[in-house]
C-alpha cells in the first residue's frame, strides 16, 4: 500500500482547486544539493571540521603526542563532521522533496515543511518587487519584497526566505534550477496580473 502525505491536494502543491479564472503558470522545487550549500551551509560545516582536524594534528605534533593518539582523535572529529554534514544533507533533501513552489496568474504559492506541511499564498497585489540572485551552479533565488505592513515569520518560513533578512523576512523561491526562466515567468505574470 502506497502512502502519500499530500494525497488530499487536488493539484500537487496547491491546497485547493484554482478558481476558474486563475491558471497555473509554473511549478517547481529547489535543487537539494544547492539548498544544502546555500541554506544548510554544508560546505562551511565541512570546512569547520577540517580546521578542527588540522588544529588537532598541529597541536598533537607540537605537544609531542603519539601518532596513534592524534589519529584516533582526528578519526573522532572526522566521524562527527561526516555525521553533521550527512544530517544537514538529509534535511536539505527532505526539505527540497516536500517543497513545491507555484506561480499562478494571480499569486505565488509556497508549500513546504518536512514534518508539518505549511502553505503560504502571496497575492500579486502584495508583491512590491521580486529580486533575482543567480548562483554559479545555475540555480537561483527569487525573493519577494512585501509591503512594510505585511509580516511573515522568519523561523516558520525558513529556509524559504531571503538569506540575511531576519527583521524584514522576504518569502523566496530558493535554489531553483533554471531560475532565470522562472523569474521571467513571474515577471510576465506580475506585469499582466
Amino acid at each position: 500500500m502506497s502512502h502519500d502525505d499530500f494525497d488530499f491536494e487536488p493539484i500537487r502543491g496547491l491546497p485547493a482547486e484554482l478558481p476558474k479564472d486563475e491558471h497555473l503558470l509554473w511549478q517547481g522545487s529547489p535543487d537539494w544539493k544547492s539548498l544544502a550549500v546555500r541554506a544548510y551551509h554544508v560546505r562551511k560545516v565541512a570546512a569547520y571540521f577540517a580546521l578542527l582536524v588540522a588544529w588537532r594534528v598541529g597541536m598533537g605534533l607540537y605537544e609531542g603526542h603519539a601518532a596513534a593518539e592524534i589519529g584516533l582523535s582526528c578519526l573522532l572529529l572526522v566521524t562527527m563532521g561526516t555525521i553533521a554534514v550527512g544530517v544537514l544533507s538529509l534535511l536539505s533533501y527532505l526539505n527540497a522533496r516536500s517543497t513545491v513552489y507555484s506561480i499562478t496568474s494571480r499569486r505565488v504559492i509556497l508549500r513546504h515543511g518536512v514534518a508539518v506541511p505549511l502553505t503560504m499564498t502571496v497575492p500579486f497585489r502584495l508583491i512590491d518587487a521580486a529580486d533575482l540572485k543567480v548562483h554559479g551552479d545555475g540555480t537561483a533565488d527569487i525573493a519577494l519584497r512585501l509591503p512594510a505592513k505585511e509580516r511573515i515569520g522568519y523561523l516558520i518560513t525558513w529556509p524559504h526566505v531571503r538569506a540575511g533578512k531576519i527583521t524584514r523576512p522576504q518569502p523566496s523561491f530558493r535554489s531553483l534550477p533554471g531560475g532565470l526562466k522562472v523569474a521571467q515567468t513571474l515577471s510576465a505574470a506580475l506585469a499582466s496580473g
